[in-house]
């Protein structure tokens, strides 16, 4: 069976893996998602006040965070965001051999009774 085959109750573009790949890929693309999202929150937020954390520690390297310098941290920011969000779409396209898709099940009936 091929990788673009629609026939699969799996779909095209999730990637079937034993139960402990499965468990390690959640785990890691979860965690450096969060990471990446809020690092870029962190980023934005030097950008737009020089109150937070980071803005603080450029601060006290001597660089203001103003102009030029805040745009490159937005722009930094909102790429880690952006990243961070990827990480964790391609982390959702695995599957375990017997993981069935919330999406295949047919038998719910939403009738009010």
């Amino acid at each position: 069976m091929s990788r673009t085959d629609t026939s699969r109750s799996d779909g095209p573009r999730e990637i079937t893996v034993p139960l402990r790949v499965y468990k390690a890929i959640t785990v890691f693309s979860t965690l450096f998602a969060v990471v990446f999202v809020i690092a870029g929150f962190g980023f934005l937020d030097a950008a737009t006040a020089e109150v937070g954390p980071l803005a603080v520690v450029l601060s006290s390297l001597g660089v203001s965070t103003e102009g030029v310098v805040s745009l490159v941290l937005a722009l930094l920011g909102l790429a880690l965001i952006g990243f961070g969000a990827g990480i964790y779409v391609l982390g959702t396209r695995f599957r375990t051999p017997g993981m069935g898709n919330s999406q295949d099940d047919g038998d719910e009936s939403f009738t009010n009774e």
